[in-house]
């Protein structure tokens, strides 16, 4: 008898490769009655880098990110689509909700430095969010911040060029490339607020069927932690327009949400915490949002 084959949709960069591939073989152990099938695909954020490079972070681009893969999961043409949690947009569309959240990677962001370099030199420090931005202009006052885009092996390459005197990545994506040694100091938590979501994958699937072979992968703590996030950033806006940044730990049934809220400039940075019943994370995270908003720091 023929096995069911799982068609797992990815974005064609290397990261977004190794993480499909990291669930699908979580799968494939737990459920060896399943084939597991790679699509990868190239999305209009991946054709179209240039024009991000050269513009600001006022626009929505996670959704040109996810666009084909959502498109491929409507016409069947897979089953799965595997994403980086912080990339995809706030707003789910309902008819493909996210159905599986792993287990949390290193939710750090980190500092890498051109290879020989043991510190900071005159130059600037790349970054592509504004999220690290305006806490990076606290944490090295002085210093130029400008943007990067592409993927990583792309932004590494236009460090070690000398094009920046350091980037800001996600640790979580160069621990699953294998990069790590690159890292030349981690930002801890309460230093720098991550990204909605970060370390966490997401995998996106159509509305009504049956994703128990996702047992595999799924984490219920990430998952209580992603949605407060999430829902935390989707109370001020998305993140689209102005910083947002927020990170959930869970201790037992008891959730602890830290949210960051700038304005568009930078210049009004506000932080907070609020904790509470894990079964109420959603509305913890919705009320600090608004507090924050509100310009109530906690």
């Amino acid at each position: 008898m023929d096995k069911k084959i799982i068609r797992f949709g990815s974005r064609k960069s290397a990261l977004a490769l190794v993480q499909t591939k990291l669930v699908m073989e979580a799968v494939a152990r737990a459920h060896p009655e399943l084939a597991v099938e790679l699509v990868a695909m190239e999305t209009t954020g991946d054709r179209n880098m240039k024009p991000f490079s050269e513009a600001s972070d006022k626009f929505g681009i996670k959704g040109l990110f996810t666009q084909e893969l959502e498109e491929a999961l409507l016409s069947g043409a897979i089953d799965v689509a595997v994403h980086s949690l912080k990339d995809m947009p706030m707003n789910a569309n309902p008819t493909l909700p996210l159905v599986a959240y792993s287990r949390r990677e290193d939710p750090r962001d980190a500092l890498v430095l051109p290879q020989g370099r043991t510190g900071i030199e005159t130059g600037a420090i790349g970054c592509s969010s504004a999220r690290r931005r305006v806490q990076l202009a606290a944490l090295y006052p002085g210093v130029e911040i400008k943007p990067v885009r592409g993927n990583v092996n792309t932004r590494l390459r236009k460090l070690d060029e000398g094009e920046f005197s350091a980037l800001v990545l996600a640790a979580a994506g160069l621990k699953r490339l294998g990069l790590d040694g690159r890292i030349s100091r981690y930002f801890e938590t309460d230093e720098m607020i991550p990204a909605p979501g970060q370390g966490v994958l997401a995998c996106q699937g159509r509305a009504g069927e049956d994703y128990r072979y996702l047992d595999a992968i799924r984490d219920r703590g990430a998952a209580a932690c992603a949605e407060a996030e999430r829902a935390f950033s989707a109370e001020l806006g998305g993140g689209c327009t102005a910083p947002v940044g927020a990170f959930a730990t869970l201790a037992g049934e008891t959730i602890k949400i830290t949210g960051l809220y700038a304005d568009e400039s930078g210049c009004d940075i506000r932080r907070g915490s609020a904790e509470g019943p894990a079964s109420e994370n959603i509305k913890i995270a919705v009320k600090l949002a608004q507090e924050l908003s509100r310009g109530e720091e906690l």
